[in-house]
């Protein structure tokens, strides 16, 4: 074994005009949430405990689309959705739809640790984490005066925004623009920079884990599901790797992009990096994602085929990153 590494991203895709004030907001929040899992690993604490204490620091700040901050539905509310996957014996455990949970995070790990299932939704969802005396809040807690903006805009360019930061002048210029659109499921998409946020752990007894967390894509159909609760898409992780993934949610789920990480390091015999590059490159079709990761030997790896992915990494013998762009 390598020793600990941990790795953690605020969402791939990010919108080329970003000011710099914006950047370096985000990465002192990277910096501040890689420094906590680090003390955290110094102090002993298992990978599974790693990323959930990484994660819900991510969703509290509202920076990011995950917790407060997340991206509005269609009728202004939050929708939100997570899940965590403890590498050893392949516990796992998701929510979606939860609007009063403080951090879906730990109401994840509470259905893996608490509950005879993996996943659970929506009033089935809400009611669990009341059973289990979780923190919760009113919805207007997750809502953001600059999402409120953000959703105005969507509605008004009869579209689904991924980046709910994008300024709300200019967005023409954002993201993919309008001259060539991504596709999602057949239908144009405008604007693209997902800020899903995870974290991938591998402790010094080489145990790894992952966790996603994620309000979703800006003016989307209340009751969407996307990648990041779902294990093998968005999250996974394994005796071999711990993997968590970004992007279009659709195109993630279609290539079970994290599973598949493990599969190809399992079945190939691909080191981590060869791994996701291979990933990145062969899975997503036309859909646009990044992943973090990271395996037993103690290695991370980062990799996307958009503008950028918010993403911090480092090493238990020294090294170090934060960074947004290649």
């Amino acid at each position: 074994m390598g020793g600990w590494a941990i790795a953690l991203h605020g969402g791939a895709g990010v919108d080329p005009n970003l000011p710099p004030h914006r950047q370096e907001e985000a990465k002192q929040l990277l910096t501040r949430c890689l420094n906590l899992g680090i003390s955290a690993l110094r102090c002993n604490l298992p990978a599974i405990d790693v990323v959930e204490l990484v994660v819900r620091e991510l969703e509290t700040d509202p920076l990011f689309n995950s917790g407060r901050g997340s991206a509005l539905t269609e009728n202004g509310t939050v929708e939100m959705e997570a899940s965590i996957m403890d590498g050893p014996n392949r516990r796992c455990g998701a929510v979606s739809g939860v609007t009063t949970v403080k951090n879906p995070v730990s109401l994840a790990r509470l259905v893996m640790d608490k509950s005879p299932h993996s996943y659970l939704a929506f009033s089935g969802a809400e009611e669990f984490a009341r059973k289990q005396g979780v923190e919760v809040v009113d919805n207007e807690y997750f809502i953001t005066p600059e999402n409120v903006g953000m959703l105005k805009l969507a509605k008004e360019a009869n579209t689904i925004l991924f980046d709910y930061r994008i300024p709300t002048v200019g967005y023409e210029s954002c993201g993919a623009g309008v001259e060539s659109p991504l596709h999602m499921n057949g239908l144009p998409i405008s604007v693209y920079a997902p800020e899903t946020v995870g974290c991938a752990v591998v402790d010094s007894q080489g145990r790894c884990a992952a966790a996603t967390s994620t309000g979703g894509l800006m003016n989307k159909m209340t009751g969407r599901i996307g990648d990041s609760p779902l294990i093998g898409a968005g999250t996974y992780a394994c005796d071999l790797c711990g993997v968590s993934c970004t992007g279009e949610g659709e195109a993630i789920i279609r290539g079970t992009l994290a599973r598949d990480v493990a599969a190809v390091m399992e079945y190939k015999g691909l080191r981590l990096q060869e791994a996701v590059d291979f990933v990145i490159k062969e899975r997503l079709d036309e859909g646009k994602a990044g992943l973090i990761a990271v395996s037993k030997n103690g290695e991370v790896a980062c990799g996307f085929n958009c503008n950028g992915m918010f993403r911090g990494c480092a090493t238990e013998d020294g090294f170090m990153e934060v960074g947004i762009w290649d």
